[in-house]
Formats: C-alpha cells, structure tokens, sequence
C-alpha cells in the first residue's frame, strides 16, 4: 500500500521517526492486505486523515510487513487503531468502529 495525500505508510524502520518521535499526535492503523475489516476501515482512516489534517499525523502499518511493531504492541486483533501522543499509547480501538469514536478520541489530544 502506498502513501495517500493525507495518510503515510509507516514500516518498522521508520516507526519510531515518524510515530514515537512525532511533534503532533499520530493515529496509527495496523492493518494487512488480506483484512476484509481492514478494507472497510480504510475509507474512513482517509475522512479523519482529510478532516484532522494538520493536527494529527494518520499513519497505515501493514502488520504482515511490520512484525517489530505489530510485536511491541501486542497486535492480536486487527484492525487495530491505536492514538499515540508524545511517544506514548493513549488510546486503542480494535475492529472496525463507527467513525465518531475514532473522533472522540482524536478530540482529547488536538
């Protein structure tokens, strides 16, 4: 999966730049190409990448090419939605959920 305008990839040699070292606050979707769930969810991670643009960093991570992350965060489920602030996990979503929790919990950390 490629980058979209408003949504980056992320890979485990670049998760700690582009994750834990973040100025602004990253939602990070841990997904796989063959996730039926995961497919629906991406329309959605696009509308809050558009809708919080600026505010909050929205990164992708392909489990299957990530494992390093996947592992130091326990990913047993996915989609797993997970909202890092300051390097830390302050909030973690599993399965596919209606848009406005993600933005709910978006709105405690911009």
């Amino acid at each position: 999966m490629e980058s979209t305008k408003n949504v980056l990839h992320v890979t485990d040699s670049n998760f700690k730049a582009e994750v834990i070292d973040s100025d602004l606050p990253v939602l990070v979707d841990f997904w796989a190409e063959w996730c039926g769930p995961c497919r629906m969810l991406g329309p959605t991670i696009e509308k809050i990448a558009e809708k919080y643009q600026g505010r909050v960093k929205v990164v992708k991570m392909n489990t299957d090419e990530a494992p390093q992350a996947s592992m130091a965060y326990s990913i047993a489920a996915i989609p797993t939605v997970m909202l890092f602030n300051h390097g830390s996990v302050v909030d973690t979503l599993v399965g596919v959920q209606q848009p406005i929790m993600y933005e709910r919990s978006l709105e405690r950390v911009v």
